[in-house]
């Protein structure tokens, strides 16, 4: 699998560890900076990896941040980009069976290399499921993505169940 990797300057050195083991696994790496501890701004990292993606340059992608959260929140914006922070295996790969995401996003600040290889290697292993349930919520996120912002889920009253409150 081709892999865009990208960190701002707090998780380069992580990034740089993720990249070496996705090698070592086979996979080829597209490695889109940042290589040292000058300041990088991180959205310019999340577009370049998102725009990988979306160009067809990658299949997926991994963010590295300090915190993880301004690189998933930046990646987001990108059309087509479905990113997320996880900080474990079972989020990793449940994100990508579910969800269809096609970035991950850590935190240099939160996560060790191993752990991070370990989840890195639960997100590259996982696949969509393509059940309709997911599909179908798939759908309506790429509809607001687009810019349809009707209510995509009706609350269970609306749909003709009424909630309540005794036990």
């Amino acid at each position: 699998m081709r892999i865009a990797v990208g960190a701002d300057h707090r998780g380069y050195e992580l990034k740089d560890a993720v990249a070496a083991s996705l090698r070592e696994r086979g996979h080829d790496v597209l490695d889109v900076g940042t290589n040292g501890p000058d300041s990088v701004d991180y959205p310019d990292i999340a577009l370049a990896v998102g725009e990988a993606i979306r160009e067809g340059r990658a299949e997926r992608g991994v963010l590295v941040c300090g915190s993880g959260v301004g690189a998933a929140i930046a990646a987001c914006k990108l059309p087509g980009i479905r990113a997320a922070i996880c900080h474990d295996t079972y989020s990793a790969h449940q994100g990508v069976e579910h969800d269809d995401m096609n970035v991950l996003s850590l935190g240099a600040r939160v996560v060790g290399d191993e752990l991070a290889r370990e989840v890195v290697e639960a997100f590259v292993r996982a696949r969509f499921s393509g059940e309709e349930r997911y599909v179908r919520r798939l759908a309506k996120v790429e509809a607001m993505e687009r810019g349809n912002v009707e209510v995509p889920i009706a609350a269970p009253a609306a749909q003709g169940r009424a909630l309540t409150t005794d036990g």
